[in-house]
């Protein structure tokens, strides 16, 4: 019977593990929904900036810029946020009619199917600062007493922040591992942990 030597030297691959990380950092996996999560939300930007010179019809430019931010909302919601971060949320009506909020995050693996870290990036970026520019557009519709474009720029707010606040919601349940409280969430538990927001970026 022979004993293994326990001074053979064993061969390490650190390249391959360097390589799978720096890949993971550049790839982007799902170029699709990359697009689109960008897409939508900076056309309607465009679209509000420049709808003085594309059309005078105020309606149509509502309408418009409304629709866009619609295919936004549900592509953010139900498609890019599942693929990009592995984060969800819904509202779900109970059997005694009540309303319950669920915010999942997906337990990352080896083998996962989420984005990689420059989609995450593209996802997070793009979920906080259009919500920004619409609210500098919002204080300059307010202080050019442009009242009709204060009513599109406040519904285009909703739109943007609803989504932040759902995917914030799901980040902070999935950082700890747990599902996110489903009571209260407030400023004061972002405060408690700035790595939900400054994490992410």
């Amino acid at each position: 019977m022979t004993m293994a030597d326990d001074t053979e030297d064993v061969e390490l691959d650190f390249a391959a593990d360097e390589q799978e990380r720096a890949q993971k950092h550049t790839v982007i996996r799902h170029p699709l929904a990359s697009f689109f999560h960008l897409f939508f939300r900076v056309v309607a930007i465009v679209v509000y900036v420049l709808c003085d010179w594309i059309s005078k019809n105020f309606a149509s430019c509502f309408i418009l810029i409304i629709t866009l931010l619609s295919f936004d909302f549900w592509s953010v919601k139900n498609v890019t946020g599942r693929l990009l971060v592995g984060l969800r949320w819904w509202n779900q009506i109970d059997e005694d009619g009540r309303s319950l909020w669920v915010f999942e995050a997906k337990k990352t693996s080896g083998g996962c199917d989420t984005g990689t870290e420059t989609e995450a990036r593209i996802f997070w970026l793009g979920l906080i600062i259009c919500p920004l520019i619409w609210t500098f557009f919002f204080f300059t519709s307010l202080f050019s007493m442009k009242i009709k474009w204060l009513s599109l720029v406040v519904a285009s707010i909703s739109l943007q922040l609803a989504n932040l606040y759902g995917y914030l919601r799901c980040k902070a349940g999935g950082q700890d591992g747990q599902p996110a409280d489903k009571n209260s969430f407030t400023g004061q538990h972002l405060l408690q942990r700035p790595d939900i927001i400054f994490g992410i970026l």
